[in-house]
């Protein structure tokens, strides 16, 4: 005798992102704010102005992506474990996308799930990393390879958190909107163009957008089986250049950037964009001074760590090439020769 039982999913993962002054905030349980030393030097009182918890603790990891690693996972269960948090505990991720994510699948580990909320503190995590539920960390295999889908409760994003980031923080941030523009909307990329984000409206409006921008594609496809993928253009080459230069060289955006230049060019080779198409992303990403080259030292050694990639399979890696401004292909199916005569572009001579 056949038996079929439906199991219906009862749950709702919706959430609230406020791009607004940081609001007063009234927890009836534990709550743990997750940092850095960098952004605890600069808005931590702030942060602690605005929340009143049943007990406050903060756990303080060391700032930057080669510590995005198991032993910064361990340091923040250990604390919750510590402390006697429970599944009704409450984490805050208060950074960038490095504490963003760690933060984020500690809160997906700890005692099978506890929630937690994003308040992103630099532009690229406000405009992309804090929106989604990606969490996760690095391992000697590549980035973001262990990790988990856990939507955070809310997003709040605060601008203030902008005026004290460093102007190449701040270029990274910009790589991610351009990426999000040029897959997704010409107008935005269009608009980009000639603005001045160092106007506070205009890049309120900017965040606006990019965040409007990513919410919509999550919304629709939360766990990347179709076209969230698109956020990953430039990201495919970026990450490989990450793990190349051991996340010291590059910051996360700034890598992004020059994925962004690779994709292009090979979108170009494969008549998906025009010359004078590529040369406007470039362009732009150069008036926010991120870097747009970099020199493969070894090409077929680029090339076999493209397969560590999550979006690759055994035997094809997965890229996301614009079609033009405004739009986007993704495909596995580019024969070895294209992408190798595209990496020896971009090869030492």
């Amino acid at each position: 005798m056949q038996v079929h039982i439906p199991l219906k999913k009862v749950v709702d993962n919706s959430y609230d992102i406020t791009i607004d002054t940081l609001p007063k905030m009234n927890f009836d349980t534990k709550v743990a704010v997750v940092t850095n030393q960098t952004v605890s030097k600069l808005h931590l009182d702030y942060l602690l102005s605005k929340i009143s918890a049943k007990e406050l603790h903060v756990i303080t990891l060391q700032d930057g992506e080669e510590y995005k690693n198991q032993a910064s996972i361990d340091a923040i269960l250990e604390s919750l474990f510590e402390n006697r948090f429970n599944r009704k505990s409450m984490l805050i991720a208060f950074g960038g996308g490095v504490i963003g994510d760690m933060t984020g699948y500690a809160a997906s580990i700890f005692q099978r799930g506890i929630d937690f909320i994003q308040i992103p503190t630099t532009l690229l995590s406000q405009v992309d990393a804090s929106v989604g539920g990606k969490t996760g960390m690095n391992n000697k295999y590549g980035k973001n390879l262990v990790g988990a889908f856990h939507q955070p409760k809310a997003v709040y994003i605060d601008p203030y958190f902008l005026t004290t980031l460093p102007q190449r923080e701040f270029s990274a941030g910009v790589a991610e909107i351009v990426k999000m523009a040029v897959t997704f909307n010409k107008e935005f990329f269009t608009f980009l163009e000639s603005a001045d984000l160092n106007n506070p409206k205009v890049l309120q409006e900017v965040i606006k957008q990019a965040v409007q921008t990513k919410a919509s594609v999550v919304a629709e496809d939360e766990k990347e089986k179709g076209i969230r993928a698109a956020l990953n253009y430039g990201h495919t080459f970026g990450h490989v250049i990450e793990n190349e230069t051991q996340y010291k060289k590059f910051l996360h955006g700034e890598a992004v950037a020059i994925g962004m230049v690779m994709a292009n060019e090979m979108a170009v080779k494969m008549n998906l964009m025009s010359e004078k198409e590529a040369l406007r992303v470039k362009s732009l990403l150069e008036k926010y001074n991120l870097p747009v080259s970099y020199v493969i030292e070894d090409v077929r050694k680029f090339y076999e760590t493209f397969f560590l990639d999550k979006k690759s399979s055994d035997s094809a890696i997965t890229f996301v090439l614009p079609l033009g401004i405004g739009d986007f292909v993704i495909t596995d199916k580019i024969d070895i020769g294209t992408i190798m005569c595209v990496l020896n572009k971009f090869g030492k001579n």
